[in-house]
């Protein structure tokens, strides 16, 4: 090994060892949250996970950003087998390594050089989208300035590497001239306009900063919402694959309901001694959640699809289902770094509930299902919304009034409404 594949070396274990500590801590994160068994039909999980997360198919709902989008992640999952290539090669001191690879190398060569043209094109036209075009579903109280200034930041760190990709290619093959490894259409048609330029500097310049940005954009996704690249595939893969949005009955409260339905169950039965207690209804706290719902909410890729869906929040409610992930995460976030600082154990008396989210936000929802149907990565807000609003029904007995009464109604009348079942017929007297 010479001197630069050493510091390169240094550089690379050095980027993927702090990229791995970061996603531990998010993976110890999730893991706070309760079970939800999620590994049923593989099979068909497969097909969901190769159509919305490799697809993009949701995406298209709206055609012009989802090609965009879809250009985008096609482009890195090909540039990708090149950026393991650079890193075999950074650490080995070789050269074009997969070349070996034949055909199928001319092939991934001349992909990733189209794809580079086709992934700056569309960066630069959501860079244009978001400087230029006032896109509604980008504003909204949730979305502060650091949010927009991250998607910029992401833009450009993804613009400068297609360029260097493509720089890096024509200083490799204006080098190597008929002698070279791959197939490179676009840097060849590109290759004449650089007659004049020393092409072993800008191959070298090209490959550091290519490999550099990598690194820096690998590390820089953990902070950020584009962390869904990571986590867009285990999230669709662990979706919920029956029907979107659709509401599981709680499994203490179906329980009890069997045992009342069941004429052997002995009602003064005490369950025995070394029963664990019984678990809280509902969510208060992001650990009261299920590790489904808190992988959605670091899935979330802030895209306010969802949000600009809802009714609810298209009549003026407060309700936006995009704060109510966005409030997820970061309230999760908060709890791993008391877990950090303080231990498992401790707490700061503050809570999802009120503390993030209102009650008011939660009761503007109409559960209609919008928001999950909507999301390109089948994330489920109105899961969370659920569950928060059970905690405070079932809890702390806080519905609204008019819950309150079709409770009554029901309780008393078998029925919502204020009469009893005698006087149901009457209105055909009248």
């Amino acid at each position: 090994m010479d001197r630069s594949s050493i510091i390169f070396s240094c550089i690379l274990f050095f980027a993927l060892g702090l990229f791995s500590y970061n996603l531990w801590k998010i993976v110890r994160n999730i893991r706070l949250g309760k079970s939800n068994n999620r590994f049923d039909q593989p099979l068909k999980r497969t097909k969901i996970l190769l159509k919305i997360a490799f697809g993009q198919t949701k995406l298209f709902a709206r055609p012009v950003s989802g090609i965009l989008h879809a250009l985008v992640y096609w482009g890195f999952l090909v540039i990708t087998i090149g950026t393991v290539e650079m890193m075999v090669d950074g650490v080995f001191s070789l050269d074009r390594s997969f070349g070996v690879l034949g055909r199928f190398y001319d092939i991934a060569t001349a992909s990733g050089d189209v794809m580079a043209v086709l992934v700056l094109v569309s960066c630069l036209m959501f860079m244009f989208r978001r400087l230029f075009l006032k896109i509604k579903r980008f504003s909204g109280k949730e979305m502060k300035k650091s949010s927009s200034l991250d998607a910029i930041v992401a833009l450009v760190i993804i613009v400068l590497l297609m360029v260097s990709l493509l720089t890096m290619n024509i200083g490799y093959i204006g080098l190597h001239h008929e002698s070279y490894f791959g197939s490179f259409p676009i840097s060849n048609f590109l290759l004449p306009y650089f007659d004049n330029w020393n092409l072993h500097l800008l191959h070298d310049i090209s490959w550091w900063a290519h490999i550099m940005l990598v690194l820096i954009f690998l590390n820089e996704l953990p902070y950020s919402k584009h962390f869904h690249v990571v986590m867009s595939i285990p999230n669709v893969y662990f979706s919920n694959i029956e029907n979107l949005g659709k509401m599981e009955n709680m499994t203490s409260v179906t329980k009890e309901v069997k045992l009342m339905m069941d004429p052997n169950a002995d009602p003064y039965a005490t369950p025995p001694a070394d029963a664990p207690p019984p678990e809280a209804f509902g969510a208060k706290d992001v650990t009261d959640l299920n590790w489904v719902q808190l992988m959605n909410a670091y899935s979330c890729t802030e895209c306010g699809r969802c949000t600009s869906e809802c009714p609810a929040n298209q009549t003026g409610k407060l309700l936006s289902p995009r704060k109510i992930m966005m409030d997820t995460r970061q309230r999760l976030k908060e709890v791993g770094k008391n877990i950090d600082k303080h231990g498992k154990n401790y707490t700061d008396n503050k809570s999802l509930l009120n503390d993030y989210i209102s009650t008011e936000e939660i009761w503007a929802c109409t559960t209609c299902n919008a928001c999950t149907q909507a999301c390109p990565l089948n994330i489920d807000p109105l899961s969370i919304i659920v569950d928060l609003r059970r905690n405070l029904v079932m809890e702390e007995s806080a519905a609204p009034q008019e819950l309150n009464m079709m409770f009554n109604n029901i309780e008393n009348n078998g029925a919502p409404w204020q009469f009893p079942a005698a006087d149901r017929l009457k209105w055909k007297d009248e």
